[in-house]
């Protein structure tokens, strides 16, 4: 039974920002709080970590592995207010043989319940890896975490660092791709979870929340002719394409600072609750790289795990090139995102808006990776390469006017979707204006998609 609202120690914290419904080892001397609560409209298991710059003995880590465990036999969601200066050191290895039990529990969820932490304070060394399992990661302004802290980077480097440059909200948000979001205080982090929560079902035996809309489903998004510039160099935000065929044009954007040539967003779609992956032609050209591709992969299984249907916008010229990016293993993390999409097995639709050429076609959920229905807009243009690459190397020694006559031909040969159609690699060509009109009957149609799975322990994803 819940304490009388006031005599909860966690009583101030937003974990508590309504009634527990029942405590977990509340008896339990220690830094962390946990039980049934509700966020919004739903019902999740939380722990909280309460105090400022708490050390974690033992106690409080079986106090967090006691509420994972709940959250997965019972099929809740899991959401941890986290802060800690690292496992207490007065405990030696015991302090440190809990924590692995805590990562061990929360580990076990993943797949199976939502996982979620928001960051109220430091998190530091062993603690901050639990921020590398969740689903989804929520950091408040003040907060940072890191593994090996800026006493140990000076030590080792020679240069000092503050704690904001070495880990801070900003830093995860926009360069390591921890954070899902940064909010200015933690009552703000809340309403996002909420947010980010009523996209998902409570657990991977359920299938994803339908929500009803007044929004027409054969709405016509005539707007979207416009949308591509006539210039096949031309920038534009793929965003606005999303808005367009989403429910009262909201998408519930994640990770908007890392990877930013990569749009990973959740959406309903003729109340259909979706994740949405898009090329953004407005950074790098839309072209992949090691994050985007890292970005995307993660995205995808979290879509799949949880049965969230997956809508793919195409527009990419290909696999960004650089030295670098290939010596820091491009064909490793690229792969991770092929391997994401080819697992799949929830309904997945894609539209090709532009372009959609060579390694990067097939990893975008492409046909041959287990798409169920692939659209493609009239203007698409969908091959090996583009007309000018394909020229410069098949006819390196044509003249110009030569070589301007033969990429025409090139691009009214090969490059119209309609050839990708009659090829198979494209189910239709859809008008614009007609795209969420035909996302929605695809999304109906694939509502019943049942396929099953191969018996094996698990795959040998590219991690």
């Amino acid at each position: 039974m819940a304490a009388p609202t006031g005599t909860n120690p966690a009583a101030a914290t937003p974990a508590d920002s309504t009634p527990s419904s029942v405590e977990l080892r509340a008896g339990v001397e220690g830094a962390v709080r946990s039980g049934v609560r509700s966020i919004g409209d739903r019902t999740v298991v939380s722990f909280t970590i309460v105090g400022d710059l708490q050390s974690l003995n033992q106690a409080d880590a079986f106090t967090i592995s006691a509420a994972c465990e709940l959250a997965r036999t019972q099929g809740q969601p899991v959401v941890g207010f986290v802060q800690s200066t690292g496992a207490d050191v007065r405990e030696g290895i015991t302090a440190a043989h809990g924590w692995g039990t805590a990562a061990r529990a929360l580990i076990r969820c993943s797949g199976i319940v939502p996982t979620v932490l928001i960051v109220t304070g430091p998190v530091v060394a062993g603690p901050a890896l639990m921020l590398g399992v969740a689903d989804l990661v929520v950091m408040v302004d003040e907060s940072y975490a890191f593994v090996s802290g800026p006493a140990m980077v000076e030590q080792f480097t020679g240069l000092p660092v503050e704690h904001d440059t070495l880990g801070g909200a900003a830093i995860h948000a926009s360069r390591s791709g921890v954070a899902t979001a940064v909010a200015p205080d933690a009552d703000v982090a809340v309403e996002m979870v909420d947010e980010y929560l009523s996209y998902l079902p409570a657990s991977n035996a359920d299938l994803a929340p339908f929500r009803p809309t007044l929004d027409p489903n054969d709405r016509s998004c005539t707007e979207l002719h416009d949308v591509v510039p006539v210039a096949a160099t031309g920038s534009y935000d793929v965003r606005d394409v999303m808005a367009s065929m989403a429910d009262d044009g909201v998408i519930t954007e994640l990770r908007s600072g890392w990877a930013a040539n990569l749009v990973t967003a959740f959406a309903n779609i003729g109340g259909h609750a979706v994740g949405i992956v898009a090329n953004q032609p407005q950074v790098l050209a839309g072209t992949l790289d090691i994050a985007a591709s890292q970005k995307g992969a993660r995205f995808v299984a979290m879509c799949d795990a949880f049965n969230v249907p997956i809508i793919t916008l195409v527009d990419t010229p290909g696999f960004q090139p650089g030295k670098d990016l290939e010596w820091r293993g491009m064909i490793r993390h690229g792969a991770e995102l092929a391997f994401a999409y080819a697992r799949a097995t929830v309904p997945r639709v894609s539209v090709t808006l532009r372009k959609s050429y060579g390694g990067a076609y097939i990893v975008m959920d492409s046909k041959p990776m287990g798409n169920d229905i692939a659209m493609a807009w009239p203007t698409a243009e969908i091959a090996v390469m583009g007309a000018k690459g394909a020229v410069g190397i098949l006819h390196r020694n044509s003249s110009d006017d030569e070589r301007a006559e033969l990429e025409a031909d090139y691009e009214d040969r090969l490059l119209n979707p309609y050839v990708a159609a009659e090829r198979g690699a494209i189910d239709m060509v859809v008008d614009p204006a007609d795209t969420r009109r035909q996302v929605v009957q695809a999304l109906d149609l694939l509502a019943t998609k049942v396929e099953r799975l191969p018996r094996r322990r698990h795959d040998n994803s590219p991690l």
